[in-house]
């Protein structure tokens, strides 16, 4: 690997070879028995596979003095991303030849690169999170970054009632009085929402025009998105998200923001420590900034990248 000369104190996570970065989160319940989180949980699903070997007949079909296929033989390996978007860069210059920049000067490469203001290379390496335990609140403001981004979100309209979770704001968690108020609250969003969906049934049995007709699942799905009527934005909203670096890059320094929800800028800031624990060169220009309410912002001298 690569050395790297990046401020990453002990902000990466620490894995299981062969696995991914996990933030796993707990599920509490209420008395009444209804679950809800007080963090969001986060898994890295997905990282680029990267086999470079597919290129040696391009890089023979140039004349044999210019060393191209050596670009092969570099032998300081870097992370996928790394390896793939700096392939990408060399790609532009044709720079596969002895004067090209090495593996391991890699940070010097990216460097240059964020500061020429070159982040197209980094939209071809993607990366894809599982994101729990976070709310439909939450879900509204990430689903607006669109660009380099691809969203996969559950739906209220087929989910039954019987997996409804929520969501307890940090604001709450911190006051009985008002933890006291979310959870009395919860047990009753979950008890309206089951009465709802059982007159809804009622209802289409006896053959109500709006819910009836259609497959079981579209009968199902009716009942469903009349019943989700009732529940609020603390109603958890699992989604699945892909993105590419580059996307990710400007999400991290939009949203792990002094300015950014709470919820949002903590879970952007974990969002920078599973891809820099994967990416290291990629996203190492991030630095984390302590708040007086201990949470953490970033900052990075190449916001526009």
């Amino acid at each position: 690997m690569v050395e790297r000369d990046l401020k990453l104190g002990g902000y990466t996570i620490e894995t299981k070879e062969g696995y991914l970065p996990v933030i796993d989160s707990e599920v509490f319940y209420t008395e009444k028995k209804t679950p809800y989180f007080k963090r969001a949980g986060l898994a890295l699903l997905s990282v680029p596979w990267v086999d470079l070997r597919g290129m040696a007949g391009f890089l023979k079909s140039f004349p044999e003095d210019f060393k191209f296929i050596n670009y092969l033989e570099d032998t300081t390996p870097l992370p996928s991303a790394e390896t793939l978007c700096k392939a990408a860069g060399q790609l532009c210059y044709l720079s596969f030849g002895p004067n090209r920049t090495l593996n391991d000067q890699a940070i010097k490469y990216f460097e240059n690169a964020k500061n020429s203001g070159h982040g197209s290379i980094l939209e071809h390496a993607n990366f894809t999170f599982l994101i729990y335990g976070v709310n439909r609140a939450f879900t509204h403001e990430l689903v607006r970054h669109r660009a380099g981004m691809a969203y996969s979100q559950v739906s209220q309209r087929y989910v039954s009632g019987e997996t409804l979770r929520f969501v307890e704001g940090e604001v709450y968690q911190n006051d009985e009085i008002l933890h006291r108020m979310f959870e009395n609250w919860i047990d009753l969003v979950a008890g309206e929402y089951k009465k709802r969906a059982q007159r809804l049934l009622e209802l289409q049995k006896e053959g109500l025009s709006l819910l009836a007709g259609g497959s079981k699942v579209d009968l199902r799905k009716k009942i469903q998105q009349e019943a989700r009527d009732c529940l609020p934005n603390e109603t958890e909203a699992p989604i699945i998200v892909s993105g590419n670096a580059r996307a990710w890059r400007h999400i991290i320094n939009m949203r792990a923001s002094e300015h950014s929800a709470l919820m949002i800028r903590k879970v952007a800031f974990n969002i920078w420590r599973c891809l820099v624990t994967v990416s290291p060169i990629l996203f190492g220009d991030f630095e984390p900034v302590h708040m007086p309410d201990g949470t953490h912002t970033l900052k990075t001298p190449y916001p526009k990248v």
